[in-house]
């Protein structure tokens, strides 16, 4: 029988086997087919990028307008904002006039009325200064959209911070920006025209913020020394607005031992009308209930902070910063405020601060009392000056004469060293 050998299976020579490897590294554009990816796996996670130290995921900026808005953006920047500027802040310079524009510290500068106000100012008129802005509102749109927050501070009573700043404040609440507004009112000896212009703009700016701080220079000339020049006395006025800035930003972003994120801030500052600001300082053995009490009873608020329905404050001191004081500056704000307020606080970290605490306070959600109707600290002022007259008046001539003129203003006059 014819038997048919079958051929024997050779093993595969060296050649052979490289002969793969030699095809997979001819072309080393050609895409190489990974068979365990079309096993179904399950998805891992993607890992998230940390945020680096210092970084806010809210962003604000600051809108300066007109000259006393301007002023106070110089300000901020010169006193050195550090590593926030960078990350969440940005300042922004809006002004009918060119020329101070050209002087501003800004991170950018926005002119108003190029074709109406042409850089020459507003003269002092709203109307101008409204229209100017109404021009620029397509600039102005494209700078806050996607912002968080929306701080406008200007000088009441020009033509350019009362005309610009409602229109500014309107398109910023329009974009869903949380828009706060803090302004000052002239001092008296600028004129009554100046003051109706302002009384007017801040009460049109009141329809279009969520919340309104506004600080009356006139009472500067109660806490500042007799003898101070004017042009310290219109730096302070700019010290007061960048403090009042810089302290309601930093109970956002400044990290903290209890943080306070911007939800909280929001739902405290959203929609609340007329709002307080009070910052305060302590140091020593009783620095906590010192700092709170001057944060709630500061000479430049118009009206106490009783009965506040929204309150945000926050502590800031060193490592030494005990429980203790956090509870003694909570009983202190909370004894004055409403019963059923909504109290949000947080507390910061900060070695430099050595013996010194801080203390930021805004207050929200109050009834304005009327400005005819005096308050219940004004009452009792009035009644004790009405006695000390009439004693005065039954008094000798003699005795009457070594008698001081005039009463002694009760408001703490600590508040100039705060600055």
């Amino acid at each position: 029988l014819a038997v048919r050998r079958m051929p024997l299976a050779r093993a595969p020579t060296a050649a052979a086997r490289r002969a793969p490897a030699a095809r997979l590294q001819a072309d080393e554009d050609e895409p190489v087919l990974d068979r365990s990816a079309a096993i179904p796996m399950a998805a891992a996670p993607m890992a998230q990028p940390r945020a680096p130290p210092g970084l806010s995921p809210c962003l604000i900026k600051v809108i300066g307008v007109g000259g006393g808005g301007g002023n106070t953006i110089n300000r901020m920047v010169q006193e050195g904002p550090g590593v926030e500027r960078s990350t969440f802040l940005e300042y922004i310079a809006c002004n009918t006039d060119i020329q101070a524009l050209s002087a501003s510290l800004a991170d950018r500068t926005v002119q108003l009325g190029q074709n109406s106000a042409r850089g020459l100012g507003a003269g002092g008129i709203p109307s101008v200064g409204r229209a100017a802005a109404i021009d620029a509102a397509a600039d102005i749109e494209a700078i806050i959209a996607g912002t968080d927050m929306v701080f406008v501070t200007a000088g009441m009573g020009g033509g350019t911070g009362s005309g610009a700043a409602p229109v500014i404040a309107e398109l910023a609440k329009q974009c869903g920006c949380l828009t706060v507004g803090i302004v000052t009112k002239p001092f008296v000896f600028e004129g009554r025209r100046r003051m109706s212009q302002a009384v007017e703009a801040i009460d049109l700016l009141q329809e279009h913020v969520d919340i309104l701080i506004v600080v009356s220079n006139d009472k500067l000339l109660e806490i500042v020394p007799e003898g101070v020049p004017l042009q310290e006395a219109f730096s302070l006025a700019d010290e007061i607005l960048r403090q009042g800035i810089t302290g309601i930003s930093d109970i956002v972003v400044k990290p903290g031992l209890i943080n306070v994120d911007f939800a909280d801030v929001r739902s405290v500052m959203q929609n609340a009308g007329p709002a307080l600001m009070g910052i305060g300082r302590g140091f020593g053995k009783t620095r906590a209930r010192d700092a709170a009490l001057a944060a709630v009873s500061s000479p430049l608020l118009d009206f106490p902070i009783e009965k506040a329905r929204g309150v945000v404050f926050t502590i800031t001191g060193n490592s030494d910063m005990s429980l203790q004081e956090v509870n003694d500056v909570a009983n202190v704000i909370s004894s004055i405020v409403a019963q059923d307020a909504n109290i949000i606080f947080g507390t910061s970290v900060d070695e430099t601060y050595g013996d010194e605490i801080a203390v930021t306070v805004v207050a929200t959600s109050f009834d304005v009392p009327s400005r005819s109707a005096p308050t219940a600290t004004t009452s009792a002022y009035q009644a004790a000056a009405a006695e000390t007259a009439a004693a005065y008046a039954a008094m000798p001539s003699q005795e009457a004469k070594s008698m001081p003129q005039s009463m002694p203003s009760d408001r703490p006059r600590k508040f100039w060293g705060r600055f």
